[in-house]
């Protein structure tokens, strides 16, 4: 991944650290810095391909932010990364232009994976709000599809359907390992055959489906 980002964020500690991950996993951060004012002048002078955006800060919030780099710069990838999960912040941010919508405490490889995929084109959401997102997509009235014979999840084999069931609660690769029992390895390419057959690009997408036709797991809390 080639692309120049551009982190803005008012706590220090978090942006040094975001830094320091990125650089290690070679992503180019051309600038780090504190405020919406300060993103707005480094995005200006630096032309980043992409930019991580703090939600919450003092002065000038993140979502202001992000409307005046959409502004500026209309082909810019703006990534909200955030502790708000929030369904108002988050229907904001992708009314707004948001490329992509995560929470802080996503894991590192994660991160680095969701740019990858913003930077090939997709809108990425965090998968713990996929439930806030199908609301919305379903103008929140909660209903599911109830006819089975018109299911798009006929394909896919009874692990792949449990699989989609804890993506579908926003669990992440490893913990869905853990709940299963199986390799962190053996979950991805299950995740790889459910979005084939589901003809979806996003784990998230595939989520968001399961939610509107009312997949739940049958067997939470049991191995």
């Amino acid at each position: 991944m080639n692309e120049k980002v551009l982190l803005i964020d008012d706590h220090t500690l978090f942006r040094a650290g975001l830094e320091d991950l990125l650089t290690r996993r070679g992503i180019r951060v051309v600038a780090a810095v504190g405020s919406g004012d300060e993103g707005l002048a480094a995005a200006a002078a630096l032309s980043p391909d992409i930019v991580l955006l703090d939600m919450r800060m003092p002065q000038m919030d993140g979502l202001n932010v992000l409307r005046l780099l959409r502004k500026n710069n209309p082909a810019l990838r703006v990534v909200m990364l955030t502790t708000s999960s929030n369904e108002n912040d988050l229907v904001e941010a992708l009314r707004s232009g948001a490329r992509g919508y995560l929470l802080k405490d996503i894991e590192p490889d994660e991160l680095v994976v969701a740019l990858r995929e913003i930077v090939a084109g997709k809108t990425v959401v965090a998968p713990e709000l996929a439930p806030v997102l199908a609301r919305v997509v379903q103008g929140g009235d909660g209903r599911a599809a109830d006819d089975k014979s018109a299911s798009p999840f006929s394909e896919l084999t009874p692990r792949e359907y449990e699989i989609l069931t804890l993506l579908a609660e926003g669990q992440s690769n490893k913990v869905i390992a853990r709940n299963l029992g199986i390799s962190d390895g053996t979950v991805k390419l299950h995740v790889k055959a459910i979005l084939r057959k589901l003809n979806v690009s996003s784990r998230i997408t595939a989520a968001v489906m399961a939610v509107e036709h009312g997949i739940r797991s049958e067997s939470a809390g049991s191995e």
